[in-house]
């Protein structure tokens, strides 16, 4: 029996993913809930998160069909805030997990199928999205790119992330207020040259708590 203690009190962890993973399944479409119910659920753990996600909760569900070769993994992410409300507003959407799904599916032409969200996965309370966990991921070694292969590549991801938002927002109001001038672009370069240079600071900081034992790290894993 898996258990963990929530808010002081020890529960039985296996109830609660049942429950979160209930109300998961009330927010998939029909076609969704009618796969993700041939399955079973096997396993459950927390996942380390990325450098992104630091702070937040992750965690992975395995389920199996009808055969040991018929895996799925159900990655469960926290969802908090959007660092934009304070300044844009709240989003429509009370749920913050939901929030997140919506925007996804929005943004992606073809989004995951079993994207949905839950609350409630550790007995806190908290908002999480749910979606396949696939090991499917494709990287460029930008460290080995020449200059020029740099700036191509750049131009190709700003491109891509550029269409995407213009899926989500309205493109004809976007392209006038950004403007055929270079203010927007010199704006966009120079936050990520400051962001550059923070991130070197965050790093020398880093090193030296570590030189002055403030902080324990692991070195050269």
């Amino acid at each position: 029996m898996i258990t963990a203690v929530v808010s002081g009190q020890r529960q039985d962890v296996e109830t609660l993913v049942a429950a979160a993973f209930a109300n998961y399944l009330g927010s998939l479409g029909p076609a969704e809930r009618v796969v993700i119910e041939r399955y079973h659920r096997v396993d459950f753990a927390r996942k380390v998160v990325g450098v992104g996600s630091v702070g937040t909760q992750a965690f992975m569900l395995l389920m199996m069909g009808a055969h040991d070769e018929d895996p799925l993994f159900i990655q469960f992410k926290e969802a908090s805030q959007s660092v934009l409300a304070p300044y844009a507003g709240a989003s429509i959407y009370k749920h913050q997990g939901e929030r997140v799904v919506r925007g996804q599916q929005i943004m992606q032409s073809a989004s995951d199928p079993f994207l949905g969200w839950t609350t409630d996965v550790m007995g806190q309370g908290k908002h999480y999205y749910l979606r396949q966990l696939r090991d499917m991921k494709g990287s460029v070694p930008v460290e080995a790119l020449d200059p020029y292969l740099l700036s191509r590549y750049a131009e190709l991801c700003g491109s891509t992330l550029a269409h995407s938002h213009a899926r989500s927002g309205d493109a004809a109001a976007i392209s006038a207020y950004i403007g055929s001038g270079d203010v927007f672009p010199q704006a966009i370069a120079e936050f990520a040259e400051l962001y550059a240079q923070q991130n070197q600071l965050d790093y020398e900081a880093l090193q030296q708590a570590v030189a002055d034992g403030r902080i324990e790290a692991s070195l050269g894993v």
